[in-house]
């Protein structure tokens, strides 16, 4: 869904083909000149289409399955799987990549319906299977998603019906975690009732799909209005929708939340999904989006509160997306903590603006806003790099607990469960 092709930051559009497109930084490197004599196409079969190869001077030119892949010689010596070159025990390479020569080229090419052989100076053999190929080519990464997700408003989510899952069933059994860890990669939130209303009981939900991080914030914490910490969320104002930890230089990837009491009104807890929001300024302001993705920016948390002594800074682009394929991976949008914009020159920065505003009208559309009443027994995983979360005004003692996840572990949980993330 992201896979569009952005243009450069400070420069316009140039004419390709006589008609008007973008190119962006990382595709004008990518690009190659082929020798005016190129060779001939050699296919698998005199009659087959399927699979055809040709040799250029610096690479291999390669198609299969309707994608035309071009492999760099050295890549291709590189990424050698045999006994010698890759230990399939620990999925480690073993060849020395330093050793291999820059210039290198296969003296012998073929190529069957399944497999492309290569035999280099030296005489060693390496072999690939042209799946493999189309799977990890650049050509095939930049037309595939790194993390599959359905992105959502409030009327799209309440249509779904996702269910939460029961607490027993999600700490018991492989078949409760996976349709939570489902359900949470698919929209950023997910639910498990029935939870005993203790920091413990929490603690032992968490420790089941994840380590801990520990934080400036602790490890569990205690939430309350006691303003115990320089933070605006230890009070009983509204906080309009941000994401966590921005400070930080890699924010915090998932959040818990557990509501153990609330005795008074209001306190609902909103969610609304970034990269819904980032898709639709995506569709109707590319040239915003690139912004949003490219200016770094600071955000800093200063804290003097008591024993509490803190100085944090993260920098980054409120938009992060993967240089191949376009894919949003991070929205950082804190505008209580975004720090003194003093990166980029003063004509980008009121263009970012422009931008920032944007992105924060599509945050703001009602449509988008999902509100949930937190209960004790309720407990809520947000993933921090895409759904922001804020709270309407309360009254009354409330209290919640919670913690920050390491994303690496959440993900590798549910990788071993065979889900893909």
């Amino acid at each position: 869904m992201w896979c569009r092709r952005l243009a450069w930051l400070f420069k316009g559009p140039c004419q390709l083909n006589g008609s008007t497109k973008h190119r962006s930084l990382w595709l004008a490197r990518d690009r190659r000149t082929v020798p005016a004599a190129a060779a001939r196409w050699h296919h698998t079969a005199p009659e087959s289409l399927k699979c055809a190869w040709q040799l250029h001077g610096d690479h291999l030119e390669l198609r299969y399955a309707n994608t035309l892949m071009r492999f760099d010689f050295v890549w291709l010596r590189d990424h050698c799987r045999s006994a010698s070159c890759y230990n399939a025990k620990t999925n480690q390479r073993s060849l020395d990549t330093a050793s291999v020569d820059l210039g290198i080229k296969p003296k012998a090419v073929r190529v069957d319906e399944t497999t492309l052989f290569l035999t280099w100076p030296d005489g060693h053999v390496t072999r690939y299977g042209l799946e493999w190929l189309v799977k990890n080519s650049y050509e095939g990464q930049k037309q595939q998603v790194m993390h599959p997700r359905i992105l959502w408003n409030a009327e799209i989510y309440r249509q779904a019906q996702v269910p939460s899952v029961d607490c027993q069933s999600f700490l018991e059994t492989d078949e409760g975690l996976k349709e939570f860890l489902q359900n949470f990669l698919l929209y950023g939130i997910a639910f498990v009732e029935n939870v005993t209303p203790t920091k413990e009981d929490t603690e032992i939900l968490a420790e089941r799909i994840s380590l801990i991080r520990e934080t400036i914030y602790g490890r569990m914490w205690y939430f309350t209005s006691d303003f115990s910490r320089g933070d605006t969320a230890y009070t009983k104002l509204a906080l309009d929708r941000h994401t966590d930890t921005t400070y930080f230089q890699e924010p915090c990837g998932i959040q818990v939340f557990h509501c153990l009491k609330h005795e008074g009104t209001g306190g609902r807890t909103l969610l609304v999904d970034g990269f819904y929001a980032a898709e639709q300024v995506l569709r109707q302001a590319p040239d915003q989006f690139e912004l949003l993705s490219k200016v770094p920016l600071k955000h800093e948390y200063v804290e003097n509160v008591g024993d509490c002594h803190n100085h944090m800074i993260g920098v980054g682009p409120v938009l992060n997306v993967y240089p191949w394929n376009n894919e949003l991976y991070l929205i950082r949008y804190n505008n209580y903590d975004r720090a003194v914009i003093n990166t980029v020159p003063y004509d980008v920065v009121h263009r970012w603006y422009a931008a920032h505003r944007t992105l924060t009208a599509e945050l703001r559309r009602p449509e988008n806003e999902l509100w949930v009443k937190l209960k004790p027994g309720k407990a809520l995983f947000i993933d921090n790099w895409r759904v922001l979360h804020g709270r309407e005004a309360f009254t009354g003692y409330r209290q919640l607990c919670g913690c920050y996840l390491t994303r690496d572990d959440v993900l590798n949980t549910a990788r071993l469960l065979g889900l893909q993330a």
